[in-house]
């Protein structure tokens, strides 16, 4: 695999890691995402690692209302770091 597809990959696995955990395997509930953004994203949302801000970040995921976080849900977070990382990265 290329660096990126490599990289792409890693996405897709960090997420499963963390969606077998509870319920659905193909979900992250609200519990799953603290734990992945905690110990995966730390450096870059270490001002959210909080319960009332992963709540919202939760809820403003879950496009559908179901109380889980879908891959597809979860990517738009992904989409919204990288964003905002390459913006930063211009800025500094």
């Amino acid at each position: 695999m290329t660096k990126l597809e490599d990289h792409l990959d890693g996405i897709i696995n960090i997420f499963h890691q963390y969606s077998v955990r509870l319920g659905h395997s193909d979900t992250l509930s609200k519990g799953e995402l603290m734990q992945l953004i905690t110990k995966e994203l730390a450096n870059f949302l270490q001002h959210v690692i909080d319960q009332a801000s992963v709540d919202k970040i939760f809820k403003d995921l879950d496009a559908d209302q179901d109380t889980q976080v879908n891959f597809s849900e979860f990517a738009n977070l992904m989409i919204t770091l990288l964003l905002a990382t390459h913006e930063e990265f211009h800025r500094g």
